[in-house]
């Protein structure tokens, strides 16, 4: 919801977005509302169901795609995109690797949120040896802005 209450604040108009990891989609639903082209992406194709009923119940359209981030060629292949997000996404280890690879590969900026989870701390350790990030808080989120480029 805190990545989604940023989103409502700002101008998306002729920006093309896509979300990682993106379970409901609020932030989607969000960048949406605010004028943005998007793709929300996830390995569960039942979220991914959701997400389009969501969109519709909030008269948006949100394109919704399966991706796998350690084969994620077809994502690709459709940027490049001007805003990647991703909320509560760095819950193991392993994905740590394949995220600092996808990212940079998208877009030259991301907004991530996170609540804490186990490996973020690793993810943004390595993120802020790369890029330029920064940081508030929002309650128990912090959201990072990563400028990639």
């Amino acid at each position: 919801m805190a990545l989604a209450r940023q989103l409502d604040a700002g101008d998306l108009r002729g920006k093309r977005v896509a979300e990682l990891g993106c379970g409901l989609g609020i932030p989607s639903i969000a960048a949406a509302r605010r004028g943005a082209e998007v793709i929300a992406t996830d390995g569960d194709i039942d979220a991914l169901a959701l997400v389009r009923r969501n969109a519709e119940v909030n008269g948006v359209e949100v394109e919704t795609a399966a991706l796998d981030w350690a084969d994620p060629d077809e994502l690709i292949e459709r940027g490049p995109f001007d805003l990647v997000l991703a909320s509560d996404v760095l819950y193991e280890r392993p994905s740590i690797a394949m995220l600092l690879n996808l990212l940079p590969r998208l877009a030259p900026v991301a907004w991530i949120a996170d609540p804490g989870r186990p490996a973020a701390g690793a993810f943004f350790e390595e993120a802020e040896a790369r890029w330029t990030v920064e940081a508030t808080e929002h309650g128990v989120v912090r959201i990072y802005r990563i400028t990639l480029a």
